[in-house]
């Protein structure tokens, strides 16, 4: 009798094992990600998390970071890990995501997303799919109305703040020669009856020299002959609808900053409130001819141009760290990270303009005079 009972658990078992032993996924190999059915499975992820995806704009897909296949019956499963970026396309319209650019002011880190898709011949479906939008969507928590809050250093409020501090510098200091930014290592705002900045950075001596030059200009750059440093703790208040210029309060004196910490950033290259230092820097705009007076400055202008030049060039390659992938890529025995499917190339901020006088570096007033209830808070 036990024999028998025995057998027939066995055959039960060989039943199950017939019947369901296909259907369980098999363990995955790695595969090419740039394999044309993987970036079919990935297209195919992409739009299935956009569907769920209802105000905002939706994901497109920018590189696929691993990929596995494995056999489920007739369909091959399809493992990945990808990254996707914003665009240009709201939630819920008709266009496919392929059809759309990245959202260049949105942060330069990358979605991580993983996806599980079956395909068959050639129909691709999507069975999971997950993105980590999660830190993108809100701070941590509320600001203190009425308290400094720190601000990052290439805000591009700071451009009235810094410009106006070192316009001031310039008008109070003994030296010869105009002052131009360095570096900033701290800064915050505050809402009071206005706006009220705190800014500490550092200068350095320019070739502009203050009998030539009321103002600094673009061509003020740093004097690599005869090193120089000032740095400053600035306090500016700032109220538009005032029509009034902006109250400074600054304290400086020789040197440079202290060594930066982890915490302290510093400019690009070649930055100052004069300079663009956006990844596509404009065309510089064609300098007078030197006089009898300024020949004798020319040699170091000229060498001080050419450094910026090559300051400029490195600026100007958005794409540095998609160069490094793709060569890493090339490296990699499954091609993996995949190359960009679009270039990335961010936007940090606008360019500064040259200061004129220290009156027309405050914030304009709105055309017709008014204010909002957020100027009023504190």
């Amino acid at each position: 009798m036990r024999s028998g009972v025995g057998l027939c658990v066995l055959g039960l078992l060989g039943l199950y094992s017939l019947v369901f032993g296909e259907a369980q996924v098999q363990s995955g190999v790695l595969i090419f990600c740039d394999d044309p059915s993987v970036k079919k499975a990935a297209n195919s992820a992409v739009h299935k998390f956009n569907k769920k995806l209802t105000t905002g704009n939706i994901l497109a897909l920018y590189q696929i970071l691993t990929a596995s296949k494995s056999e489920n019956g007739s369909d091959s499963v399809y493992s990945l890990q990808f990254t996707t970026r914003r665009s240009n396309c709201q939630a819920g319209s008709s266009k496919s995501w392929t059809d759309c650019d990245y959202l260049t002011t949105r942060p330069k880190e990358p979605i991580s997303c993983n996806a599980t898709v079956y395909v068959t011949g050639t129909d691709a479906d999507t069975k999971q799919v997950d993105c980590l939008l999660d830190s993108y969507i809100v701070p941590e928590k509320a600001p203190c109305l009425g308290c400094p809050q720190e601000i990052d250093q290439y805000s591009d409020d700071l451009r009235g703040p810094l410009t106006t501090s070192i316009s001031k510098y310039n008008t109070m200091s003994d030296s010869t020669h105009l002052f131009t930014l360095h570096s900033v290592s701290h800064a915050t705002r505050q809402v009071l009856a206005g706006l009220r900045f705190r800014v500490r950075f550092d200068m350095r001596k320019s070739i502009c020299a203050k009998d030539e030059h009321k103002d600094l200009t673009l061509q003020c750059v740093p004097d690599e002959n005869n090193v120089e440093f000032a740095n400053c703790n600035s306090t500016v208040d700032v109220a538009p609808w005032r029509h009034e210029p902006p109250q400074i309060q600054i304290e400086c004196e020789p040197g440079a900053l202290a060594v930066p910490s982890v915490f302290v950033r510093r400019r690009p290259p070649g930055w100052s409130p004069l300079r663009n230092f956006l990844f596509d820097v404009p065309p510089m705009p064609s300098v007078p001819k030197p006089t009898a007076s300024s020949s004798a400055a020319s040699p170091s202008k000229a060498s001080a141009k050419e450094e910026s030049s090559e300051e400029d060039t490195t600026a100007s390659k958005p794409s540095g760290s998609s160069d490094v992938v793709v060569s890493a890529a090339d490296d990699s025995p499954f091609h993996c990270p995949s190359k960009p499917w679009k270039p990335f190339n961010p936007v940090n901020m606008v360019a500064l303009a040259p200061t004129k006088a220290v009156a027309e570096a405050s914030p304009k007033p709105v055309a017709d005079g008014t204010f909002s209830d957020a100027d009023l808070k504190g």
